[in-house]
């Protein structure tokens, strides 16, 4: 098994294509769809580079796996499955996010929520064939609730649950995620041999260090600032929630979800044949008619 991961710089987002050098069987995780905020344009420039190293290694894509509905890009997997034929999967409990951000969004009464805008919903422990490739699935909620975990031969691909071991984990204080969850996710990971090897979502580069993507179980439970083997629930849970109190969101949130709750489609065409997204005015602080916010009062 071989891997190549590629970088978005603009949202710290690692994609990963993942074959079998025999048989050139092949998978694609976490794709990125390039996306402007300032003049709302998309453009596929990331994928454009996955797409050449699929077509200079001859593979045979089957799938494209989403580790959950990000909030910080938007996916990549239409492209994919349009040009490669491959199967979007994402784990079963997307049904869960897509209930919530339907309301959030205010999306058409006829708008699906039980997944069906994806080829598969996965679940816990169940093991998916691609070709040659066996992918074990691995319930990793805290994050979101639909939250999964890849494993494919010695590798695991954690999404926002566990990053790099000098910098932590993924946040836990969007709609439908908890710092306890993301706990017995983390810990579960940690029961795996020490040697299993860790390719996260993302990696923020902190102190400014290089750009990286794998890791160990065995360096993480050793050296995670955030947690540790050693870490108790009551701890972890307790940085989490401060932290997470700290932040601000992310700079795509409303973008991101909207599309990829809907498995990467774009919103269909107005009558005017313009596409538009729905962005929440004052969600997370709400305001009077002004825009004074209430608490200010």
């Amino acid at each position: 098994m071989k891997i190549e991961a590629f970088y978005d710089e603009p949202t710290y987002t690692l994609t990963y294509v993942v074959w079998d050098e025999e048989t050139r069987d092949a998978v694609v995780i976490d794709p990125v769809l390039d996306y402007d905020p300032l003049g709302s344009q998309t453009s596929a420039e990331e994928l454009a580079k996955v797409d050449a190293f699929i077509a200079d290694k001859g593979l045979k894509v089957r799938y494209v796996l989403e580790t959950h509905a990000h909030a910080d890009h938007l996916s990549g997997s239409q492209y994919l499955r349009s040009k490669y034929g491959a199967k979007v999967a994402i784990g079963e409990k997307i049904t869960i996010v897509q209930e919530t951000f339907k309301n959030i969004f205010d999306l058409p009464e006829d708008f699906p929520t039980d997944g069906r805008q994806f080829d598969l919903l996965l679940a816990d422990g169940q093991t998916l064939s691609a070709g040659s490739l066996d992918i074990e699935v691995i319930a990793t909620p805290g994050h979101t609730p639909a939250c999964v975990t890849y494993k494919i031969g010695d590798a695991l691909f954690t999404g926002d649950v566990l990053f790099m071991d000098d910098y932590g984990t993924g946040r836990c204080d969007f709609p439908g995620g908890s710092a306890e969850a993301m706990y017995d996710s983390v810990m579960k990971l940690y029961q795996l041999p020490d040697e299993t090897r860790v390719f996260v979502g993302h990696d923020y580069q902190p102190g400014g260090r290089e750009v990286a993507w794998e890791t160990t179980i065995g360096k993480s439970k050793a050296n995670n600032p955030q947690i540790k083997a050693t870490t108790t629930r009551e701890e972890f849970v307790k940085f989490r929630q401060a932290r997470d109190a700290t932040l601000k969101s992310p700079r795509l949130l409303f973008q991101s979800v909207q599309v990829n709750v809907d498995a990467g489609h774009l919103p269909k065409p107005h009558g005017n044949g313009i596409r538009y997204l729905r962005l929440p005015l004052n969600l997370f602080r709400p305001t009077d008619d002004l825009g004074v916010p209430k608490d200010a009062k």
